[in-house]
């Protein structure tokens, strides 16, 4: 019977039905038209245009992958193509009808009549959904009369809104799942039905109908619930054992992509709690900037120039160049780049931006018209024992790609920035506030269109601090934490490369922009909040201690420097433009030559006193040593060497 049931709704069998469906529509449409049998003549028109309008039905219905969809699993989204592909038939008949000259020869045999247009539409689109409808009704009865009501996985679902609902409809008829009710916040929902599964009661009561029901998973039905919301659950489920998951993202749930295997662990970028930024909503129309451009990733083998490579292809650039001197890395995102391309669209190049031969020559070949630098040392405390290579790399390279970029006639210069060049404390925070003022002051007088974004920490990238917890967490702890007071703006990967892909479309030149990140995070928070997505009990399980503040660090970050800076609206909603003083170019550009001469001849404390000239508002002293004491930076650089060599 199984076998004689998956023959029936064959993909062939499907097109043989809908063939079936629209012959019947297109018979009684002229027949209630004409009130019974119709004339000869139109006889003559039905029988011309029977077998051209069922073969077109079904090559667009083909097309428009209408018989992919499986019928016992058929949804809105199916329905929606189904109404469009018949909608498209309709049209083209419409057309002859109004558009085809009343003198031409055949003119009655091709000009159907409205009603008759009107008719067989809505009969064929009302057939096919309905033999549709019909079979996911059959399989649910089925379903239903074989079910254990005692068997099957005990969900509960957070959140009765329109994620809630679908995820329900999708999973109601599964017989290894047993739906015990909704809980939602809203008091008109509470104690009503929705898609036929009670809303039991508020958030409030999530461990008591765990108990009471027996609930083994619970799922939260809200894809982008805020971090405050997510907390609370956790909290209420931290003492029943109970296992939680979420929702994939809304535009998939609409998409009819909802089962048991897309539901995933709560994560870290979860407790954020942000929205999710697309190019769609994001208001930045990013096509013509990007879309059929040579462009050029430096740093394409890390967290964000590997994002950055993925999320630019899928606009559709000429050529994508992929540049790092960390082959290993860069392998990885070309494998991943090219998997989604043609093969002949990115291209990795193994190179050292500190090499301006080797970077001129990579501008001869490829041409770019847009770069995005993204390449840079970015570890603190390791640079704040390597002052000289994080000038030479940071600094030297951006100055290489800059004049590189100008002479090269570049259309756009997009340089990723950080907080940690606002006041910055650290070695590394002060290259990287050299370089904003490198793009800015060449972009004064250039036609290339430099800009500057400058973002927080973004989660899961080498060497932060999420996968460091991670580690330790795994090890059975404990979980370091350098102050009890430590905060960081936080942001997932992606969201941080598409707002640089869209603020790489702003501002004329020389810009600096910041990116929302929301409001700032407590480390502890953080490290307790892993904890627990790790199913262990803090106190119990593994312990948390504090350290100290690592040379270079600061306990908050700021995205401005509010004694000199302010913040002004563009035309992007998460995206700030910075206003600050004007820069005397011919002073920076100056220091800039005796910061690069002090790095090159290996001269540390000349590199911090270059530094301080340089109007930056590096405060070395701000940062505690490894001692725990205040030093200024030559007593830094001092004991930095000596730990580092062991003395």
């Amino acid at each position: 019977m199984a076998k004689l049931r998956v023959e029936l709704y064959s993909r062939t069998n499907q097109i043989i039905i809908d063939g079936v469906i629209f012959a019947l529509s297109f018979a009684l449409a002229y027949a209630i038209r004409f009130e019974g049998v119709p004339e000869w003549a139109y006889v003559k028109q039905f029988a011309l245009w029977l077998p051209y309008l069922i073969a077109f039905r079904l090559y667009i219905n083909w097309k428009l992958g209408i018989y992919r969809f499986i019928w016992r699993y058929v949804s809105l989204s199916d329905a929606i193509a189904i109404t469009r592909s018949i909608a498209i038939v309709t049209g083209f008949l419409l057309a002859v009808r109004l558009l085809y000259p009343p003198w031409a020869p055949l003119a009655p045999r091709f000009k159907i009549s409205l009603t008759v247009i009107a008719l067989e539409f809505l009969m064929s689109l009302l057939g096919c959904l309905g033999a549709r409808a019909l079979r996911r009704i059959l399989y649910q009865r089925q379903e239903e009369k074989g079910r254990d009501p005692r068997s099957g996985r005990r969900l509960l679902l957070i959140g009765a809104g329109r994620a809630g609902v679908t995820v329900a409809s999708e999973l109601a008829p599964r017989s290894d799942v047993r739906l015990v009710g909704f809980l939602d916040d809203d008091p008109k929902k509470i104690g009503r039905l929705v898609n036929g599964v009670a809303v039991l009661g508020p958030l409030d009561m999530m461990s008591s109908v765990v108990y009471k029901h027996e609930v083994e998973e619970v799922v939260i039905c809200i894809p982008r619930a805020q971090r405050a919301t997510l907390k609370k659950l956790w909290a209420l489920a931290e003492n029943t054992n109970v296992r939680m998951k979420i929702v994939p993202t809304l535009e998939e749930i609409l998409h009819g992509k909802v089962n048991i295997a897309s539901f995933r662990d709560v994560q870290m970028a979860d407790l954020l709690g942000r929205e999710t930024v697309d190019f769609a909503s994001g208001g930045a129309d990013i096509a013509p900037v990007y879309r059929g451009k040579r462009i050029l990733i430096t740093g394409a083998g890390g967290s964000i120039g590997g994002e950055l490579a993925i999320q630019l292809m899928e606009v559709g650039p000429q050529r994508l160049v992929l540049l790092d001197k960390d082959e290993n890395g860069l392998n990885d995102v070309y494998i991943r780049v090219a998997a989604n391309s043609d093969g002949h669209v990115a291209y990795p190049v193994v190179a050292d931006i500190r090499s301006v031969e080797r970077l001129r020559g990579i501008f001869e070949t490829f041409q770019p018209e847009i770069v995005f630098h993204a390449a840079a040392h970015k570890h603190v405390p390791l640079m704040e024992m390597n002052p000289c290579e994080a000038i030479l790399n940071n600094v030297g390279g951006t100055r290489n790609l800059v004049e590189l970029s100008k002479a090269g006639g570049v259309s756009r210069f997009i340089f990723i920035s950080t907080d940690k060049a606002v006041k910055p404390v650290s070695v590394m925070g002060a290259s990287k506030r050299v370089c904003e003022l490198i793009v800015q002051t060449r972009g004064c007088d250039s036609a290339t269109r430099f800009a500057c974004v400058r973002f927080g920490n973004v989660m899961g990238s080498r060497g932060s601090v999420i996968p460091f917890f991670q580690q330790q967490i795994a090890r059975g702890g404990p979980v370091t934490v350098t102050h009890p007071e430590v905060q960081r703006f936080l942001m997932t990967i992606p969201e941080a490369v598409r707002l640089v892909i869209q603020a790489g479309t702003l501002g004329a030149s020389g810009e600096i922009f910041v990116l929302d990140m929301g409001d700032p995070i407590p480390i502890l928070d953080l490290a307790r909040d892993l904890i627990e997505l790790s199913g262990l009990r803090l106190g119990h399980d593994i312990e948390i201690e504090t350290t100290q503040l690592r040379p270079g660090e600061k306990l908050i970050e700021e995205l401005i420097d509010s004694s000199s800076e302010k913040l002004a609206l563009t035309s992007l909603e998460k995206i700030r433009v910075v206003q600050g003083p004007s820069i005397d170019g011919a002073t920076f550009n100056l220091r800039l030559g005796d910061l690069e001469e002090a790095a090159r001849c290996q001269q540390p404390q000349r590199v911090y006193e270059v530094l301080r000239k340089l109007n930056i508002g590096f405060n070395p002293a701000a940062a505690p040593l490894t001692g725990g004491r205040q030093a200024t930076g030559n007593e830094a650089v001092s004991t930095q060497i000596q730990t580092a060599t062991g003395s």
